[in-house]
């Protein structure tokens, strides 16, 4: 009996609490709708909306969905009266230590959610990536690179988790020759359990600390992606990151790390050295591939496609790996080439959600830059851009809730009041950062920062701007 099968039978005649209606549990509930089970739906929205196409498509009511197939919804603040389902997938934005929720797992209820069902009842290898920059780049990466090896072979290659669209309903078209690549946040892997044949922590530097308790929660979160490992499994792990290089030696998994400064003796690592990407297994050292073959932008992604071909080389060829790296285009809202006006060009980096981010999009350019930053908090410093603000920035225009922090960061640092301008709306930052922009300029925008203050996610603050460049 497969797995997904004996899961169905596990399930039937249970009753399911969805908790949190956004595009995880609804294909969650299109899965289960399929089984024998009692659905209902939870949220604290009492109109809540999902993109079913992906974050920065079309907004949709799910209400007259679930109605039309027989789900019961309880929506509004008394959400959650009466837990008493016998499992509950809560979607990741939703603390697993609710009240009610903690209250319902110790009367019995199993805590689970979309994508720990994919994780369990996946046949095929699982490549499962996380960290606080880099993960978009390097999990879609990971998945160009499959992609290029399974062109001849039939296996179909999954992209998904934290990015994409939830993969639950395509588990029953799994066989064991594909493989699954899955982005992982913090969120989704609190109180995941489960044991990815190959992982890659990127880095870890302070991030969502709104969200979780404090940083020691933040990391611990980040680690269950490698504490399960087996010996049969592959970590890959930042040698330049003080979080990541200390888990190196107290996991079970066969160990790479990545560095762009140097090699490592402790463990088999891939380095960059003289402008070429090396890769060191015990006294042995080949070329991977040289930088200026890497159709991207910065030292960061240099170190993404390390992480990328060391998660993918005991499964891909050095020709097709390489063939996948030049042939890859950069992700949207990532360092994003919009146009060009004027002699001066326009980059859409609204990714850029944490300080480390931007730091790595300045450090990426070498033209006078024109910089739009700031957004919705996350309770974390910001003192680390302010310096390279100051040096890589021609003019910074802040705006947002932390635009008013780094402004004052910047006073502090005695920046020139002629350098920098707090404009509290979007349009109207992006408006005055195309005032100051002269010919040989880069305007980038790279909040360093979320976008819930003025944006449902980063991807419609993106396209905003892009908008607003292609109006120019």
């Amino acid at each position: 009996m497969s797995a997904l099968k004996e899961y169905a039978s596990k399930v039937n005649n249970k009753s399911i609490s969805f908790i949190g209606m956004g595009i995880s549990n609804m294909k969650a509930v299109e899965f289960f709708s399929k089984f024998n089970v009692k659905m209902i739906a939870r949220d604290k929205n009492p109109n809540p909306t999902y993109t079913p196409n992906g974050e920065g498509g079309e907004v949709v009511e799910v209400y007259p969905i679930l109605k039309e197939i027989g789900v019961t919804c309880c929506f509004g603040e008394d959400y959650l009266n009466d837990l008493n389902e016998d499992i509950i997938l809560k979607t990741p934005g939703i603390r697993p230590d609710l009240p009610e929720i903690t209250n319902a797992v110790e009367r019995g209820a199993i805590l689970s959610s979309e994508i720990e069902i994919v994780c369990k009842l996946c046949p095929c290898k699982i490549y499962a990536i996380t960290g606080s920059d880099g993960k978009t780049t390097t999990t879609t990466l990971i998945s160009k690179i499959l992609e290029e090896e399974e062109k001849n072979k039939g296996g179909k290659v999954y992209l998904g988790g934290n990015i994409g669209t939830p993969l639950i309903c395509e588990l029953e078209n799994m066989k064991e020759c594909d493989r699954v690549v899955l982005e992982l946040s913090s969120f989704q892997l609190m109180n995941m359990d489960f044991s990815p044949y190959s992982s890659v922590i990127t880095n870890i530097t302070p991030n969502h600390l709104n969200w979780h308790k404090d940083m020691s929660e933040y990391v611990s979160s980040k680690y269950r992606i490698v504490l399960n490992q087996t010996n049969n499994c592959y970590a890959t792990l930042n040698a330049d990151n003080d979080y990541t290089r200390n888990i190196a030696s107290k996991i079970h998994s066969k160990v790479t790390l990545f560095s762009i400064t140097g090699k490592s003796d402790e463990f088999d690592c891939v380095y960059y050295e003289n402008g070429d990407i090396l890769y060191k297994r015990g006294d042995v050292t080949k070329k991977v591939i040289s930088s200026s073959m890497i159709p991207l932008r910065g030292n960061h992604n240099i170190e993404n496609v390390m992480a990328a071909f060391s998660a993918t080389k005991n499964d891909v060829s050095l020709e097709n790996f390489v063939s996948a790296v030049q042939n890859f285009k950069a992700v949207r809202h990532r360092i994003e080439f919009v146009r060009e006006v004027n002699g001066v060009k326009f980059y859409n980096s609204s990714i850029d959600t944490t300080p480390t981010r931007t730091l790595a999009a300045l450090n990426s350019f070498d033209e006078p830059l024109v910089v739009i930053c700031g957004g919705s908090d996350k309770n974390i410093p910001y003192d680390p851009i302010i310096l390279p603000l100051i040096k890589k920035s021609r003019f910074i225009v802040t705006t947002g809730t932390t635009g008013k922090k780094i402004s004052e960061l910047l006073i502090k640092q005695g920046a020139n009041q002629d350098k920098y301008v707090y404009i509290e709306g979007f349009d109207e930052a992006v408006k005055e950062a195309v005032k100051h922009a002269l010919p040989g300029d880069s305007v980038l925008l790279s909040p360093a920062s979320a976008s819930f203050d003025s944006f449902r996610n980063f991807e419609v603050r993106g396209n905003r701007f892009c908008e607003l460049v292609n109006l120019i």
